[in-house]
């Protein structure tokens, strides 16, 4: 493993893997920043057209990219890179570690920038890497924190949390990604980070359900909270530092994610408390909405762990059992009083 890094400089060689509205958004941070940055993609119509037009009409339309900004669909791009930012969805986290790691430098960084909880193994993000990526894995960084991505792409003032056990890898992803306008601090609390990014996701739809319910801001600071609470729980039971929870990669994007318009999740959960099937939900969305699938594995990890969260417990039996909106606001609401702090 190499334990030390040189400085980052305004040559830093970037691939961000994954063109959708996140991976695009970093990408153009990172290029207007001086770094030469290739964003990845299979789609090769997108890559031809970003190429030629600077801007990606399905996720970021009307946002010009800068033009040192190259986009490309061949895998040598990932050979010289210092640094690999993912930013792909969860569910096709490791196939394409297992595809791309044996292109990659022993020496690069990876800064995974996904949120959300593998099915199935109910692995974390970091898992998945030592998994399937295990060289990788020992210079990885992890990106959390309130950030939508279209209001990084126009520069709009974002703080944010990187996460890692590598102090060398940790210091060299964030002086690169750090701008005065995307503020980066560092933790070691990875698991923290991971497990508040990606539920914050399930109790965005809860909110978001409240609300197509028409209930008001009361019930939604009482999710807010109560959800921040659960996540902990689960958080710690997992090796998390509570503290953590407490900041940018708990706190901060739960609040974001529950609040803004912009979020995918909450609007799923909108929907759904207006009457309209997951199904139909889903099928008019282009991009992914990550607390759909990562309810499923919440479920699965409280039960693993003996974590008490109502909340992930009826917003799972809203998507897969079938309950309705209303019946699962009149669970949460039938339970017994208790104290706050158990």
């Amino acid at each position: 493993m190499t334990e030390t890094h040189p400085p980052a400089t305004a040559n830093t060689k970037i691939v961000v893997v994954g063109a959708g509205s996140w991976g695009t958004a970093l990408a153009r941070l990172t290029a207007l920043s001086g770094h030469p940055t290739t964003l990845w993609s299979r789609n090769q119509a997108r890559v031809n057209w970003i190429n030629e037009q600077r801007v990606n009409p399905d996720y970021l339309p009307q946002i010009p990219l800068p033009p040192a900004l190259r986009c490309s669909t061949e895998l040598n791009a990932l050979k010289d890179a210092q640094i690999i930012i993912w930013a792909i969805p969860s569910h096709g986290f490791r196939q394409v570690l297992e595809e791309f790691q044996p292109l990659i430098s022993t020496d690069a960084c990876s800064c995974v920038a996904i949120k959300g909880i593998e099915q199935g193994s109910l692995h974390t993000m970091a898992t998945v890497m030592e998994h399937a990526a295990p060289t990788l894995a020992k210079q990885s960084t992890y990106l959390g924190g309130p950030s939508f991505a279209r209001e990084v792409a126009t520069d709009i003032p974002t703080a944010v949390t990187l996460a890692s056990r590598n102090p060398a890898a940790l210091e060299f992803v964030q002086t690169t990604l750090h701008t005065p306008r995307f503020r980066v601090y560092s933790t070691d609390d990875v698991t923290g980070v991971e497990i508040g990014g990606a539920l914050k996701n399930v109790m965005a739809i809860a909110v978001g359900a409240s609300e197509g319910l028409g209930f008001g801001h009361n019930t939604r600071a009482a999710l807010i909270t109560r959800g921040l609470t659960e996540i902990t729980r689960i958080a710690v039971a997992m090796g998390a530092n509570p503290l953590t929870l407490a900041g940018l990669g708990g706190l901060g994007d739960l609040v974001l994610t529950c609040t803004g318009d912009l979020s995918r999740n909450r609007t799923v959960g909108l929907r759904l408390g207006r009457g309209e099937s997951l199904e139909h939900i889903l099928s008019t969305m282009t991009m992914v909405a990550e607390g759909v699938r990562t309810a499923e594995s919440a479920h699965s990890l409280i039960q693993k762990h003996n974590v008490e969260a109502p909340i992930v417990t009826q917003v799972y039996q809203a998507l897969y059992e079938g309950k309705t909106t209303q019946q699962a606001v009149h669970a949460l609401l039938s339970r017994p009083a208790k104290s706050e702090r158990i």
